[in-house]
């Protein structure tokens, strides 16, 4: 027995002498060595296009960042769009499988650990809970048929289509100037002919005629007289006093005005109320985690 311990004491210092301390603490210790890190696996859903290590592309995933792509391909060069199978096939090549590779690099670098990306990847984290947390409470809202119904009754009149009113005009200096055109007009003359020669208004080249024009693009004096329901097609308007002087106005043609019903107008008051509805549900939403929360401001922090 004495004789085997022996023994080994001699190898544990012949191995010593050969090795030196800390080598012989290694072999003893072995460090385990730290296999390359690859992209956690996911969970696959459909048609599998590419497999890079363990990171799956999807036929999904493709289509995905195909239609990423092609939205942001400008309208006038519709070419670049990626629309055939040869060029999806090039983009998953070129593209996708070569990012993969990238990315999996930088996670055997060690590169997602490093301070500045796990503070970013922690926002981009919270910007994609925050768009999905809006999604889930926003699908539980819709609009009833009597709230569209209601709202249609309430403000069908602001519903209506835009009402334009095709007009000419006569500007001129002094009110003098403008009841003596008035009075032959009435007598008979031909309101182009007398916006030609008299009105001092851009629109006088045109025999006064400033085309189809709406409630608010004009002067609130124009308005008045030029959408007055006592102003029919082929009237001539009374004298009043505009921005830039005496007006005379006639009103030659109406366009619009025309009141929608509510199965036309369903679909839109559907998307306007339900999204108003969703808006609220959020604010709602906000409102009561905010009371529920500690928020501290420091705006002395601000500079």
């Amino acid at each position: 027995m004495k004789a085997r311990n022996s023994a080994l004491v001699i190898f544990v210092f012949i191995l010593l002498g050969l090795t030196g301390c800390d080598k012989i603490n290694n072999l003893l210790n072995p460090k385990k060595v730290e296999p390359a890190r690859e992209a956690p696996a996911v969970a696959v859903k459909g048609p599998v296009v590419a497999r890079i290590n363990n990171l799956a592309i999807t036929l999904k995933d493709l289509g995905e960042d195909i239609d990423a792509y092609n939205a942001m391909v400008p309208a006038d060069k519709p070419e670049l769009k990626i629309t055939t199978r040869e060029k999806k096939v090039d983009y998953l090549k070129n593209e996708m499988v070569r990012r993969a590779l990238l990315y999996q690099e930088a996670l055997d670098r060690g590169l997602d650990r490093k301070e500045d990306v796990v503070r970013a990847m922690e926002k981009a984290k919270m910007e994609l809970l925050v768009v999905e947390l809006v999604r889930d409470e926003a699908a539980k809202i819709d609009a009833s048929a009597k709230e569209i119904e209601d709202y249609y009754n309430t403000y069908k009149e602001q519903l209506k289509e835009p009402e334009e009113r095709q007009i000419r005009e006569i500007v001129v200096s002094t009110e003098s100037e403008a009841k003596e055109i008035l009075i032959q007009l009435l007598q008979g003359a031909d309101f182009a002919t007398v916006a030609k020669e008299r009105s001092k208004s851009p629109s006088a080249k045109d025999g006064g005629d400033i085309g189809f024009v709406a409630k608010g693009k004009r002067s609130a004096q124009f308005d008045a007289v030029a959408f007055s329901d006592s102003l029919d097609i082929g009237k001539i308007s009374n004298i009043f006093k505009g921005p830039d002087g005496y007006d005379i106005l006639k009103l030659e043609a109406k366009r619009g005005g025309k009141e929608k019903s509510l199965s036309e107008m369903w679909d839109d008051i559907k998307r306007g109320l339900t999204f108003l509805k969703q808006q609220q549900r959020i604010e709602g939403l906000i409102g009561k985690l905010s009371r529920d929360a500690k928020i501290e401001i420091y705006e002395g922090e601000i500079k």
